[in-house]
């Protein structure tokens, strides 16, 4: 499977790669333009998208995304555990929403996703 890590901490883009699984192709981008370009490079299974980073922001770039490859499943990973973010990300087709000190989450939605044991 490959994955796209899309947050403008180096640290927290490790953080997320240390709990997916090893044999994943993890792929990074720093901003929502970079996780524009990259999903079209790349056409991962999954984004990991931040919501707040500088430039183009994490809902921005998924409302590009999603209008261009309607097919693509996107996962929030974000501090901002707030009404008016999850709302948005549903809005735009959001398939999962992931608080950052709850990461375990990630592998339980996409294994929902995919049809597989939870890990």
């Amino acid at each position: 499977m490959k994955l796209l890590i899309v947050d403008d901490s180096a640290a927290m883009r490790r953080i997320i790669t240390e709990v997916l699984p090893e044999e994943d192709k993890k792929l990074e981008c720093r901003n929502g333009k970079e996780a524009i370009a990259a999903f079209v490079a790349h056409q991962p299974d999954w984004v990991l998208m931040d919501i707040q980073m500088n430039g183009v922001d994490g809902l921005s770039a998924a409302e590009a995304i999603k209008a261009e490859h309607p097919e693509a499943r996107i996962i929030f990973v974000t501090a901002y555990d707030e009404p008016r973010y999850r709302a948005a990300a549903m809005k735009l087709g959001a398939n999962g929403y992931v608080l950052k000190d709850r990461l375990d989450e990630i592998n339980a939605i996409i294994a929902a996703y995919e049809g597989k044991a939870n890990p």
